[in-house]
């Protein structure tokens, strides 16, 4: 259905670029709060960071059979990457912060949302069912984060806060593949995708939301 439309074929060398490259910053912002807290060194936030950045489009990319991955492709962000990891590391240390779970709130919700919208583009575009994208959405949006909290030696924490994460990028990409097939216009669709994933996420950490969890008896 949407392969079909002319306008769909350039997704992914503009919008999705474009949501590609704030998502990736945005996971990395994460990624480096997360590793600082745990006082790594350089190498140890570099990686942490570039896991959070890249894990999830490197496994969507992988699944689909996409070449070269988005790091490779435009290998210029790993630079950038790696200069906001040495920035950060000697902000942290001159400056008497207090690195707490708050500070990753809004930027987690800015790269579950581009992440989202921007797995789904790319899907859609290789041809995927519908259902397949939308997974590649949510497995975009939330694989970087889990090996993130694994290299952390943290269980992830999309899997155990219980406030929605991976079902709020679900839902946001159905709204964005309902938004695409009503307006046929990608940038709105976007827009309207991303203001509700964050909306939601925010909603869900303000008022302590939380969906069914596995109770002991």
């Amino acid at each position: 259905m949407f392969s079909s439309y002319p306008h769909y074929d350039t997704v992914a060398t503009g919008l999705a670029l474009a949501i590609e490259i704030i998502g990736t910053l945005a996971f990395a912002l994460t990624g480096i709060v997360i590793a600082a807290r745990k006082r790594l060194d350089i190498v140890g936030v570099s990686m942490v960071c570039g896991l959070s950045a890249f894990g999830g489009g490197t496994l969507r990319d992988i699944l689909l059979d996409r070449r070269p991955f988005f790091w490779v492709e435009h290998h210029q962000w790993l630079w950038v990457i790696l200069a906001l990891c040495v920035i950060a590391m000697i902000f942290f240390r001159s400056k008497d912060i207090e690195l707490t779970e708050k500070m990753i709130q809004v930027p987690d919700a800015l790269g579950l949302a581009l992440f989202t919208i921007s797995g789904t583009q790319i899907a859609l575009v290789t041809g995927s069912p519908l259902l397949i994208a939308v997974l590649m959405g949510v497995m975009t949006a939330i694989f970087g984060g889990v090996l993130r909290d694994i290299a952390c030696n943290e269980i992830p924490q999309a899997f155990t806060d219980h406030r929605p994460y991976a079902v709020i990028a679900f839902m946001g990409s159905w709204v964005y593949i309902g938004m695409e097939h009503w307006f046929m216009n990608e940038w709105l669709s976007s827009l309207i995708a991303f203001s509700t994933i964050v909306i939601l996420r925010l909603f869900a950490i303000q008022f302590n939301i939380v969906i069914p969890s596995w109770m002991r008896k």
